[in-house]
């Protein structure tokens, strides 16, 4: 059975619409850019998903507990955080076409041909150029400099022809009320959930009768205004993060850091994600965030190359510190074990929901040869799998749908699962594979004489004659055994 793996995102996108997991928001109008809707089977994705990280996180946790902040908060808390100042991207214009770029990604894709060209000597001049530019200011001049040195021209109208490079703030900016429009009236959406967080530590160690170590969970929506959003659902403007920021003793963050860093790692993998498209990829000490102690990325080999899910940081004792100085509340821990009183540093757990979604989709993907034909099938792991099984009268006759019927209504106690008696039972087997459903149950006329049908399994194409009344005990032990081929 020779497979082909995932090598287009024009696929997913393609497969994404077609089977109702993501469309363009807004589409009947012409789209939102960078921004999309999650349709019938992509909302059980994505919840399925979101349900086993909140397990990970919290059930299994007696130290991590959860929150849900709004989106909307006090400006103090961006002001304190250093969004309002500093979260910015580099950008410049190209004057022929109109269209806007970042400008450290300009000089990225630049090195990239220069190393596909056999120049890695001047490839690695320019990468120290780049780095080196992130740690000083002046990035904005040092950034156009090197685009005007090596002749950078536009991606799409090939001119070279730039405005200068200026900073944008990434932060959407809207008015709290409805009667005045002036400065003092500003809020902002919230370009991540982090501060929800550390704004709600305080109220949590008083409610929640928890102790040092200790989490706080929260799944969430941000906004940014990516001014360069493309690659599907990669890079939006708004979308969703699920973030745990754990609380810990001075002296105890690295050894936390490493724990979750590897914590995570495993937890990616449980998901059905093949170990060989993921890795852990450190920030060099001169790249660190400002308030980071250490960093690293897990990251997925998409088909647009090595990119980010999931980021994890130790963040020091920064954001709590920032707080207790804006807001003027103490934000310290009294530990009654050692006698003593101090600000916890926190490592953060980030990871992206929208980014998760496509690296399941992408690394379930298969284009399958099977006896001259070929099939598409998303081999989801059962567990994240949108729809848990199919269940198929083997004609549209009475006595086999009302047995269909019985077994789709026991199912649904405990299974999301889809009745279709539409077409041939191969057609309705390639509906179901292209949606990452893991089994389908046909009922015929010999299962009216001796209640049995017939399972057959996605992956391998497998079929079983079981009984009807252990269909759920099949699929329970499936899903536990499951492993990624």
């Amino acid at each position: 059975m020779p497979v082909t793996h995932l090598d287009s995102l024009d696929k997913i996108v393609s497969l994404s619409k077609s089977r109702g997991f993501i469309f363009q928001s807004s589409e009947v109008y012409g789209g939102l850019s960078a921004v999309y809707d999650y349709g019938p089977l992509g909302v059980e994705l994505k919840r399925n998903i979101q349900s086993a990280w909140w397990k990970a996180m919290t059930q299994v946790h007696d130290n991590i507990v959860g929150v849900d902040a709004a989106i909307f908060m006090h400006p103090k808390v961006w002001e304190a955080s250093g969004h309002v100042e500093g979260f910015n991207d580099p950008m410049i214009d190209d004057k022929q076409s109109k269209k806007r770029y970042r400008a450290d990604m300009l000089i990225e894709q630049h090195i990239l041909k220069l190393r596909d060209k056999g120049d890695d000597e001047k490839a690695d001049e320019l990468q120290q150029q780049l780095n080196t530019t992130g740690t000083r200011k002046g990035l904005c001049e040092d950034l156009y400099d090197i685009i005007m040195t090596e002749e950078i021209r536009s991606p799409d109208s090939g001119a070279f022809d730039w405005t200068e490079v200026r900073q944008f703030n990434l932060m959407f900016k809207t008015h709290y009320g409805a009667v005045t429009k002036d400065e003092d009236d500003v809020i902002y959406l919230r370009p991540e959930t982090a501060q929800g967080i550390f704004v709600n530590y305080k109220n949590v160690l008083d409610t929640a009768r928890v102790q040092v170590p200790f989490g706080i969970a929260q799944i969430g929506k941000a906004f940014r205004n990516e001014v360069v959003a493309r690659q599907f659902v990669f890079r939006m403007r708004e979308f969703e993060q699920m973030e745990m920021q754990y609380f810990v003793e001075p002296g105890t963050d690295e050894e936390e850091y490493d724990k979750w860093l590897q914590a995570r790692l495993n937890w990616h993998k449980s998901m059905g994600i093949r170990p060989d498209n993921l890795r852990i990829a450190p920030h060099p000490k001169d790249k660190l965030a400002h308030y980071a102690r250490a960093a690293a990325d897990i990251q997925y080999k998409y088909p647009i190359g090595w990119q980010e899910v999931e980021g994890i940081h130790n963040r020091s004792d920064f954001d709590l510190s920032q707080h207790q100085e804006y807001s003027g509340k103490k934000m310290e821990y009294f530990d009654q074990k050692l006698q003593k009183r101090y600000i916890p540093y926190v490592v953060e757990t980030s990871v992206g929901l929208d980014r998760t979604v496509l690296m399941v989709l992408c690394d379930a993907y298969r284009e399958e040869e099977v006896d001259g034909d070929s099939r598409t099938v998303l081999k989801l792991h059962p567990k994240l799998a949108p729809t848990k099984a199919g269940i198929f009268p083997l004609i549209k006759k009475e006595p086999l749908q009302e047995l269909a019927r019985k077994i789709e209504t026991d199912l649904k106690e405990e299974y999301t699962v889809l009745y279709d008696e539409s077409g041939s039972i191969g057609k309705r087997y390639r509906r179901q594979d292209e949606a990452g459903t893991p089994f389908c149950v046909t009922v015929d006329f010999d299962g009216l004489d001796d209640n049995t049908v017939t399972i057959r399994y996605r992956d391998d194409m497998k079929q079983d004659r079981v009984s009807a009344d252990k269909i759920t005990d099949v699929i329970r032990d499936e899903i536990k055994s499951w492993s990624v081929k």
